[in-house]
């Protein structure tokens, strides 16, 4: 008897929410064991979208399941996970009813299907919709307290398509050339979807894909011919691009030989220059000081949860404190390869206060480096910097435009 169509990709899904809320993983790490067997383009990006749905609306989904049944199912209940992905597709992706209990019953086989489908049944005959934002788990919102409510209506699809120019003169004709819009000096939106790699411009090398917030870390240092700029933590590139299009002469270095290969297949299409250094930067001595460092520092990455879901249902104060120590002996470092003069830019792409505000205050309170505060006209139409003259962005912002990552970044310059 042959299999129904589709359920590969469901099972897929399963697997990869299951990897996610049990054993704390990335998508990006689930993918390639979950994704095995599952044929073609189409049916894994299928596998994906389900479970990045479920998780950017797990609460949601998880009350209207608690809504139908008389006894709450555990949380890691097989029928609940199987719920979860079956009510994500009906309300968010637009599959059939029918379709979904096709596709969906089959995971539970030798399980309570029948509880399954009567739950499924109930609230489709209820015409059950989901709100207008995700709502947010308890930790996160007790986390990002106040901006909790402002970050969520930003959640609500993954992020469009964001491209940073070679040339930032050429925006407003190679928007209009690509059918996309310009938020800013340098910067292209396009829509979500669209094929990267066959735009007609690919070839030419004249942009990079890199998120509007995490564009503005770079352009921060200004223009840099001849000077020397250190790219701390640099794959996959996007930082290392902007500064060697700005004149910068720039040492790009990262402990990952994987993520610098994307790195020098960006340099070869763009035709920018950079010297590449694979090394571990609490072991790493450069020969020389630099009049520049950006260190775009390891974080939660939880400024990135537009297009990593996963990133609200595993990460942890736990997680959250190791990385600001991380992040502070990473700055230690940084400090020392400052000559007089030079201009640290600190980032992170986290919404957590103590991998940002913290951090800086920090710094402020530790070390001998005067503030360079970020001014409005160096960000973004409708951005504005923080009081301390620091730059905090989050999902919700620009949402009429699509919104944009979560960053922290702020500015210093060593006295000379």
């Amino acid at each position: 008897m042959a299999k129904t169509p589709g359920i590969p990709a469901r099972r897929a899904a399963l697997k990869l929410l299951d990897a996610v809320m049990r054993r704390g993983e990335t998508l990006e790490q689930a993918e390639n064991a979950a994704l095995k067997g599952v044929d073609g383009p189409a049916d894994r990006a299928l596998a994906r979208a389900i479970a990045g749905e479920t998780l950017r609306w797990l609460a949601d989904l998880d009350a209207l399941i608690d809504s139908a049944t008389r006894k709450r199912l555990p949380d890691d209940a097989k029928p609940r996970m199987v719920l979860r992905l079956m009510l994500a597709q009906a309300l968010r992706l637009g599959t059939p009813p029918h379709a979904v209990v096709a596709t969906g019953l089959d995971l539970l086989a030798g399980g309570p299907r029948r509880l399954a489908h009567g739950v499924f049944s109930t609230l489709m005959k209820r015409e059950v919709s989901l709100p207008d934002a995700p709502t947010l788990p308890d930790p996160v919102r007790a986390r990002w307290g106040d901006r909790a409510e402002a970050i969520a209506p930003g959640l609500v699809d993954p992020p469009e398509v964001d491209l940073s120019l070679r040339q930032p003169d050429e925006a407003a004709e190679r928007a209009l050339a690509m059918g996309g819009v310009s938020l800013a000096r340098g910067h292209i939106r396009l829509p979500r979807g669209t094929p990267i790699d066959r735009l007609p411009s690919f070839d030419e090398g004249a942009w990079w894909v890199q998120d509007l917030a995490a564009q503005i870390a770079p352009r921060l240092l200004g223009e840099g011919v001849g000077k020397r700029a250190l790219d701390l933590c640099a794959a996959p590139g996007g930082k290392t691009l902007a500064l060697a299009a700005a004149g910068w002469r720039v040492t790009a270095l990262d402990i990952s030989e994987k993520r610098l290969g994307l790195l020098r297949e960006n340099l070869k299409r763009t035709g920018l220059e950079a010297e590449i250094v694979k090394a571990d930067a609490l072991a790493y001595t450069p020969a020389k000081r630099f009049d520049a460092i950006l260190l775009d520092a390891p974080c939660t990455a939880t400024g990135t949860c537009r297009r990593h879901p996963d990133v609200l249902h595993r990460v942890s104060e736990r997680q959250i404190g190791e990385m600001s120590e991380i992040q502070q002996s990473l700055i230690h470092r940084a400090i020392e390869w400052m000559q007089p003069g030079c201009v640290l830019v600190y980032a992170v792409c986290s919404l957590e206060a103590e991998e940002g505000e913290a951090q800086a205050r920090w710094i402020d309170a530790t070390f001998d480096l005067e503030p360079m505060p970020v001014s409005a006209d160096e960000l973004p139409a409708k951005l504005r910097p923080t009081p301390e003259g620091w730059v905090r962005t989050h999902p919700g912002e620009l949402a009429e435009h699509g919104g944009l990552d979560g960053f922290f970044i702020a500015r210093w310059r060593k006295p000379v």
